[in-house]
């Protein structure tokens, strides 16, 4: 039986003009987070207002693991392109499973 331990949200707001090429950067590398050790599964969420606001939402069999990925060669220059098409400062959140059903 697979154990999550760590949800990883992050929530970014884009530029409008922007908004298409974060879609094509996450497009680009969302099979390459996926593919990274103890990842379990990851979400591209778009809030219904239109705005530019996204969610990531992934799931790492341990707080190693994400901690690995945030200091891999592929979040830092994952990181470095969409943090350059920020309208505002993201907001990022660890979180324990109290329920699922």
């Amino acid at each position: 039986m697979l154990v999550i331990m760590i949800t990883r949200i992050v929530k970014m707001e884009f530029k409008k003009e922007e908004i298409g090429s974060f879609k094509r950067l996450f497009s680009k590398n969302k099979e390459k987070i996926r593919a990274q050790p103890g990842c379990q599964g990851l979400k591209l969420l778009e809030s219904q207002d239109g705005l530019g606001t996204f969610f990531t939402y992934s799931l790492w069999e341990s707080e190693d693991h994400l901690n690995a990925y945030r200091h891999s060669d592929l979040f830092k220059e994952v990181w470095k392109n969409t943090k350059a098409l920020f309208a505002d400062k993201a907001m990022a959140w660890s979180c324990d499973e109290m329920a699922s059903l």
